[in-house]
């Protein structure tokens, strides 16, 4: 059975994490390409790093956290 994931809600949650001040990655361009098109209308400075397996958003200015102070995307489950 296959699992269908809207790619519009995902880039959502991905874009959540921004706001929020954590980094985000992107597996694919589609998604990459939503994320972009919505940053264009905020106020947020982002680095974009693309790469052969992957866009990532990393937001400036903002201080570094650790892994366990970032929370999950809206569309996986916590950690356990």
């Amino acid at each position: 059975m296959a699992l269908i994931i809207s790619r519009k809600k995902l880039a959502r949650a991905k874009l959540e994490k921004l706001k929020r001040g954590y980094s985000a990655f992107a597996e694919t361009e589609e998604v990459a390409e939503l994320i972009e098109k919505e940053l264009d209308g905020l106020d947020l400075q982002v680095h974009i790093d693309r790469t052969s397996v992957g866009t990532w958003f990393i937001p400036k200015g903002r201080d570094m956290i650790t892994p366990s102070q970032c929370p999950p995307d809206s569309m996986e489950e916590p950690l356990q």
